[in-house]
């Protein structure tokens, strides 16, 4: 394939994109009760040092890479190594980065069903004076319909797939532009209204006044480890918008623009979900059932508490939308990189993620008690290993690439942050990206 023929519209089209594959459950779902569980304000102030140190030094070299390429990850990959005189076979990184997303998106999108049914139970008023009993049984019991929880990851898949086969600038950048701004503006209604509530005071001080007693080599390991995951590196998608990036776009201003974007959304939520979780008297450090059962409860206390909570699952499924979507392209693109029409690529990529979310959801039912690797079921492995292993070694991998194989001057101008710029982008990414993300690695393997 010759360069890619397709561009974002605008530079700003371009960081909409990139942020919307950033922003979704890790922002939203996994940044609250990881902050809950880690300390508060220690973990906070550790996750921002290492989203500078460690996640936005390796997006830039992932777009960096992708733009150096202009063609599909693995073609671009291949393409910059013989430029260097380098073996080809890094092209196998963009197939593993594929393997990567592809793995995600098949919990991903069933995940993402459990937003659409909060959303029509909230609406509906069904957590209304209901109690952690009754909402831990409504939640159980619709893990345990294979029915209900396939409905959901067929509708899921059917809203992300149709926009990606609609294109770079029909599809992805359209809905980009309208649903990134509608997932702010709900983010700061939420934000304003917990500052309407008892626990906006304690959940501030609790988020910003860190305790630094509370740091631990775990507390430091799991900030490490979300920092890298919540900006999507490490599976090469960010690879494929990096070859439809503008040309005279720069890409230090773009890729900071996602990193404060990207926390910012993080920031809103936690404020928004410990407000209400601080005044209900809540322990904040619930853990991964913080959203699906002790948030319904909370709000169900509440007045106006189903509006709220109605708010709340659809802000999360914007954002699951968004980001499935950003994160599908990279695959369809590559498929178009063999000869595949777009259209086919979709619908091949639909089929297979349905049919292996499928085993996802029987996890929760029929699959339950079948393990596949240490104590495992497939829900749990596939939920587990790409984000703690596959996107770690993804991401070292093309740290290494971007840093030491691409030539000099193709890096250089790829970047665009000029030679001061670029000696210390490729110094932190050398001495100190590098280095943290082999830490995260090991810690993902431990």
């Amino acid at each position: 394939m010759n360069e890619t023929l397709e561009r974002w519209g605008s530079r700003r089209a371009f960081i909409l994109a990139v942020t919307g594959a950033a922003v979704g459950l890790g922002n939203i779902w996994r940044f609250p009760y990881m902050t809950g569980e880690n300390g508060g304000g220690a973990f906070l102030l550790l996750y921002i040092v290492f989203v500078l140190l460690l996640g936005l030094p390796v997006m830039m070299a992932e777009i960096m890479i992708g733009r150096a390429g202009r063609r599909s990850p693995s073609q671009s990959l291949a393409v910059l190594a013989r430029q260097a005189g380098s073996s080809e076979h890094w092209r196998w990184l963009g197939l593993f980065g594929a393997v990567t997303v592809f793995c995600i998106l098949s919990f991903y999108s069933v995940v993402s069903g459990w937003s659409i049914e909060y959303l029509i139970a909230a609406i509906n008023g069904n957590f209304v004076d209901q109690g952690p009993g009754e909402v831990g049984a409504f939640f159980d019991g619709f893990l345990a319909d294979p029915l209900r929880m396939t409905f959901n990851h067929t509708l899921f898949l059917l809203m992300t797939m149709t926009v990606v086969a609609a294109g770079v600038s029909k599809g992805l950048e359209r809905l980009n532009n309208l649903m990134m701004p509608l997932l702010y503006l709900l983010l700061v209604v939420l934000a304003i209204y917990a500052a309407t509530t008892d626990g906006f005071a304690p959940a501030l001080n609790w988020l910003f006044t860190p305790d630094l007693s509370a740091i631990s080599v775990g507390v430091v390991l799991n900030a490490m480890g979300h920092a890298f995951f919540t900006l999507a590196v490490g599976a090469c998608a960010l690879m494929a918008y990096g070859a439809y990036m503008p040309d005279h776009q720069s890409l230090p201003r773009a890729a900071g623009a996602v990193a404060v974007l990207d926390v910012l959304v993080a920031l809103l939520a936690g404020i928004a979900i410990f407000s209400v979780v601080f005044a209900q008297g809540i322990d904040p450090a619930e853990g991964p059932g913080l959203m699906f059962v002790t948030l319904p409860i909370v709000f169900a206390e509440l007045p106006w508490g189903s509006l709220w909570l109605g708010l709340f699952f659809l802000l999360l499924l914007l954002a699951t939308w968004t980001s499935s979507i950003n994160l599908a392209e990279p695959m369809v693109a590559g498929l178009q990189g063999l000869g595949l029409r777009r259209s086919r690529a979709t619908a091949l990529i639909a089929v297979s993620i349905w049919l292996v979310g499928i085993l996802s959801v029987l996890s929760f039912s029929h699959l339950e008690a079948v393990h596949i690797v240490a104590g495992m079921n497939f829900f749990e492995l596939v939920s587990s290993v790409p984000s703690e292993t596959f996107l770690p070694i993804g991401g070292l991998l093309i740290a290494v690439f971007a840093a030491w194989v691409v030539p000099r001057e193709t890096a250089l101008r790829a970047l665009d942050a000029g030679p001061t710029g670029f000696r210390l982008w490729q110094g932190v990414v050398r001495w100190v990206s590098i280095p943290l993300t082999a830490l995260v690695l090991l810690s993902g393997l431990i």
